[in-house]
């Protein structure tokens, strides 16, 4: 926290809030995301009437591309004007976004966690969901970051359409990208396949020849464009291939920091693993989206954040009967204490009676 400022402070100066009444710093459930997962969850639980804070940086995965696709109602929408819309949605229903990120999730003792912002600022919360998306680890090949979500692309269901018919080029940079061009030969009748630092095994080179893709050999040297479109890619020996849209497999990692040292299980990869609702090993902890499916568009995303919602819903459910339950038999309990005790004092009494004669009417003589 900032010297000299407050908790709720902090809170005011993320949230925009002008009244520190309005701000409180521990909720139900806190988001941790503002992306389609995150956003979704967030609105189904606000909707079940649950205290909701997203905590949101504000830079999502896709912001580099201009059109979102694959995403019924939203097909061809900017993917910044779908997360406003849905900041607007969950304001709606009262749930709070908060710009900001986030810099460890630490478990309380007593049940529930600590989410501690940058810039020191930290809330409450009974459950959290992380949803924070991945990180794309580019190639370091010139003109592929600014071309990134433009005229290069990663996902054919995204922005294969686009490219339809035309030459489409993919680059050999990942274990996957073999199989990426002979799915991509689904688009375009024109593929071509550059194995840059990633020779081809016999039978790959197989399969490219069986489905009609070209193979160009060479390490990819730059990729050429021209008032920010692509014309084509150029390798080392000097040829250069003109194209429609170049393809390409990132290396993809997980933004899930944030959960560090809370034991987590996670696979081989090193993902969260997560049941199909969303629950990771630690009671309390979800995880939806990117962050433990790299290969989730934004509709399967906001699906995941749904489902866990509904999850967590039911779980904060279960342990308010629980709660109430412990109360109702305690409360039960005093109130048979109480009477017990009532009858003891009865009895008692009564045998004081008994003892003194009181309250006894004597036999009346005969005459």
């Amino acid at each position: 926290m900032r010297a000299g400022r407050t908790l709720a402070a902090e809170v005011i100066a993320m949230t925009g809030a002008h009244k520190e009444t309005s701000v409180r710093t521990s909720y139900d459930v806190i988001v941790i995301g503002g992306g389609a997962g995150g956003l979704n969850a967030a609105l189904v639980l606000a909707r079940a009437r649950r205290s909701v804070a997203v905590v949101d940086s504000g830079e999502p995965r896709n912001a580099p591309s201009a059109h979102m696709h694959s995403f019924l109602s939203r097909d061809g929408v900017p993917p910044l004007t779908v997360l406003e819309t849905g900041r607007a949605e969950i304001a709606r229903y009262g749930a709070v976004r908060i710009e900001g990120r986030v810099d460890q999730v630490e478990a309380r003792d007593e049940g529930g966690f600590v989410v501690r912002l940058d810039g020191g600022a930290s809330l409450d919360a009974r459950h959290v969901v992380l949803a924070t998306g991945l990180r794309d680890q580019l190639p370091e090949i010139p003109g592929v970051r600014p071309l990134w979500g433009g005229d290069v692309h990663f996902c054919p269901y995204c922005h294969g359409y686009e490219v339809r018919d035309r030459k489409i080029v993919v680059l050999g940079v990942h274990p996957a990208s073999a199989g990426q061009a002979l799915l991509l030969r689904q688009w375009s009748h024109d593929v071509v396949y550059v194995p840059h630092d990633r020779p081809l095994a016999d039978e790959e080179r197989e399969r490219m020849d069986a489905r009609g893709v070209q193979v160009v050999e060479g390490p990819v040297t730059t990729l050429l464009s021209k008032d920010g479109r692509l014309h084509a890619v150029e390798v080392a020996d000097g040829r250069t291939v003109e194209c429609a849209g170049v393809f390409l497999f990132p290396k993809m990692s997980p933004n899930d920091s944030a959960f560090d040292g809370l034991g987590c299980e996670r696979d081989e990869q090193g993902w969260l693993v997560t049941d199909r609702a969303g629950r990771t090993s630690r009671p309390g902890l979800w995880a939806v989206g990117n962050v433990v499916d790299p290969r989730a568009q934004a509709v399967t995303a906001a699906g995941m954040g749904a489902a866990a919602a509904f999850a967590l819903n039911h779980d904060l459910v279960d342990e308010e009967i629980e709660r109430d339950l412990a109360a109702h038999r305690a409360a039960a309990g005093s109130a048979s204490g109480a009477d017990a005790e009532t009858e003891v004092a009865t009895d008692a009494e009564t045998d004081a009676d008994a003892e003194t004669g009181s309250g006894v009417v004597a036999p009346v003589s005969a005459a």
